[in-house]
């Protein structure tokens, strides 16, 4: 998608107006738990202020549900960006209003405000045009770097492109429109695309849309006994959408039609129950006993991945290999990111998309050794399933 972005603008004593993700982790004290989504924003940030912007962020944070709750206040954001940026952040009181209009109409060239969060007003999400209309009167220029909330058309997103005529991309979602967009346009082959999650569901989209583009699909997560089961396999009690059977089926068909690898594991990991004090043990899936869950896949699926991996020239995971979140069960998935880790350091362009294989990466300490990490969970989903984005397709071409 070729969009306006920062670089394609005059800065000097504008009102730039940039839409951001802050929607940060908190723990019971307050403290912010991972800062990623803030730090991924300091391009687009340093930019505005470096060149004599005059910068005014918004971003929701959490589900205050359309009431002010100082529980999901933006301050501690603030402050924490302060430390980042090396430079006073404002904290607005309200993200609308007489005052706010006043405080940002007193910004001096590269100054920083930050409004109150949006979702504090019920016509963010509903995308209300007087809402959309007072946001856009507080700046001259509007910047979207919140690729996690593009998917979504809400007032900060959508609504407030159709009153501001400059709209542009920033760095951040520059680079997930150029990491996804060249991934599934125009990879370099072998394309391997690796997914994983519970449900076959909430991957329909995704796998037809990547039928057209991929050469291999690695599946793993719950939803791989959906296929089993239309396969004639014994699941045991692991998860299986009874209603989507006939639907793995045809998925199977297509790729076998399409000359798509299609990939399924050749063992599991099994325990009795979901939780941490399990013991579980690899079988082979038609070895699975009725009474016995699958909680992950075996090594040697995990093998066999990592060499289908190792092959690829790009790679593209989204979705665990099983309970990750337990670490007795997590064995596949961080063979999986050690996999895309040693893919990229031969050269591989590999890109990750999703919270959970995300959260994942950084678990096996391995964030830093993969080409690209998609900050938006849903958004990315969207994409790959090849959806628009209302708050990407709002923006200037």
């Amino acid at each position: 998608m070729q969009k306006k972005t920062l670089s394609d603008i005059s800065i000097q004593g504008k009102r730039i107006l940039m839409r951001v993700d802050f929607n940060v982790p908190f723990d019971k004290e307050k403290n912010i738990t991972d800062d990623k989504r803030i730090v991924e924003a300091l391009p687009s940030i340093r930019k505005v202020i470096d060149n004599g912007g005059r910068l005014i962020l918004m971003s929701h944070l959490g589900r205050p549900k359309g009431k002010v709750n100082q529980e999901f206040t933006l301050a501690p954001v603030a402050a924490r960006l302060s430390k980042l940026i090396d430079c006073p952040v404002t904290m607005a009181k309200d993200c609308i209003g007489t005052e706010v209009m006043q405080q940002v109409l007193a910004l001096q060239d590269g100054e920083v405000i930050l409004l109150e969060n949006l979702r504090f007003h019920p016509e963010e999400e509903a995308n209300d045009p007087d809402f959309s209309r007072e946001l856009a009167s507080l700046g001259e220029i509007y910047v979207n770097d919140a690729f996690g909330t593009a998917h979504r058309a809400h007032a900060s997103t959508e609504g407030i492109t159709h009153y501001m005529q400059t709209a542009v991309a920033g760095y951040l979602i520059e680079k997930e429109l150029l990491y996804l967009g060249k991934a599934l346009e125009e990879p370099r082959r072998p394309f391997v695309a690796i997914l994983g999650g519970s449900k076959i569901s909430g991957k329909i989209d995704v796998l037809e849309n990547l039928f057209n583009k991929v050469d291999t699909v690695l599946i793993g997560g719950a939803m791989i006994f959906t296929f089993f089961k239309a396969q004639g396999f014994e699941t045991g009690n692991s998860l299986v959408e009874e209603n989507k059977v006939e639907l793995a089926l045809s998925l199977l068909e297509q790729a076998k039609q399409r000359g798509i690898k299609l990939l399924l594991p050749v063992d599991v990991m099994l325990a009795a129950e979901i939780s941490a004090e399990a013991p579980c043990h690899a079988e082979a899936i038609n070895a699975i006993l009725g009474n016995m869950i699958g909680v992950d896949i075996g090594p040697e699926t995990a093998e066999l991945y990592r060499n289908e991996i190792l092959s690829a020239q790009t790679v593209l995971w989204n979705g665990p290999m099983g309970v990750f979140e337990i670490d007795n069960f997590a064995t596949g998935t961080m063979a999986v990111a050690k996999a895309l880790s040693e893919a990229t350091a031969k050269g591989a362009t590999t890109i990750v998309g999703g919270g959970d294989s995300a959260a994942a990466l950084s678990k096996a300490g391995l964030t830093g050794e993969i080409t690209h990490i998609s900050t938006g969970g849903g958004a990315s989903l969207e994409f790959l399933e090849g959806k628009e984005l209302p708050g990407i397709a709002a923006l200037n071409d």
